[in-house]
């Protein structure tokens, strides 16, 4: 196995002993330290080597044969396919424990390790982020319209999140509605490959302490649509928070990111408020704001 494992291509099995940061499983076999992405510590999992190197192997997972004994179920209908979460199966405790073994190790080089001073839980495990920053395209190649996130390992498969745990009911019920929008009306996504086509992006921001909403639709130039009633079915929808704003961003650069050529305010307002103690800020859409407020 020593000599076989050290080609590529080589299929193996193995126990994941521990993740390290960002999300580095080790599988160690015959006195070599594989490193696997996207694994929980405790699974058994199967591999195939893709890249080997003098100082480190890596490899890229098949499948998980068994979970991990800290694995609980997961409460969303899409983990696993949806790259947007990897630790959602495990006990929030558990997570904490994960996070600080990591730390530790990532101190412990410099001598500092005596200066760590614990984590401090989030208030909510689940619906606690306030932005969340989706992309059009086909849940397959040359499939339907999807609006979600990335399939875990693919750059183009989209997994559709209308039913996403780590936000609000508001935002699961904007990007409903934004889907069956541009669905009915056969509106074409932006091809990454081909650089062709309309619907980039749908980024929906939230102020938790003002309860307020920002949506901003991102999309090329290659369409001229008018995007009124997209903002009224907006509004129509049943929210428990408000819409402070509605906006349309063109972008047509080549990198696949939220860029600006030009910008429109559908409705509302181009900013929201968000307060932490005594403070008001006062959000821009492309200002950056820590997206755990609590």
């Amino acid at each position: 196995m020593k000599d076989k494992i050290m080609k590529k291509r080589t299929e193996f099995e193995g126990i994941v002993s521990k993740v390290i940061f960002p999300n580095k499983g080790i599988v160690e076999i015959d006195g070599f330290k594989i490193t696997v992405k996207n694994t929980i510590p405790g699974q058994k999992i199967k591999a195939v080597v893709n890249k080997k190197r003098k100082d480190r192997i890596e490899a890229r997972l098949l499948e998980v044969l068994e979970k991990s004994p800290l694995e609980g179920e997961a409460p969303c209908s899409v983990f696993g396919q949806c790259g947007g979460c990897l630790y959602q199966s495990l006990p929030y405790e558990a997570q904490l424990n994960l996070k600080e073994n990591q730390v530790k190790d990532l101190l412990e080089p410099f001598g500092i390790e005596g200066s760590y001073q614990g984590i401090t839980p989030s208030p909510l495990t689940y619906q606690y982020r306030n932005k969340m920053e989706y992309s059009f395209g086909d849940e397959f190649f040359e499939g339907p319209l999807a609006l979600g996130l990335h399939k875990r390992g693919s750059m183009y498969d989209i997994v559709n999140a209308t039913d996403c745990h780590l936000v609000s009911e508001d935002f699961n019920r904007i990007v409903e509605g934004a889907l069956a929008y541009f669905s009915e009306r056969n509106i074409p996504f932006y091809h990454k490959r081909r650089h062709e086509g309309y619907l980039r992006f749908l980024v929906v921001r939230r102020g938790v302490q003002t309860g307020e909403l920002q949506i901003n639709l991102v999309t090329s130039s290659q369409l001229e649509l008018d995007l009124q009633p997209f903002a009224d079915m907006l509004n129509n929808l049943q929210l428990k928070d408000k819409i402070k704003g509605i906006i349309h961003t063109v972008n047509d650069q080549l990198s696949d990111a939220v860029k600006v050529d030009d910008l429109h305010i559908l409705y509302g307002e181009d900013f929201f408020y968000e307060r932490l103690f005594d403070l008001k800020f006062k959000i821009s859409p492309f200002s950056f704001f820590q997206t755990n407020t609590l």
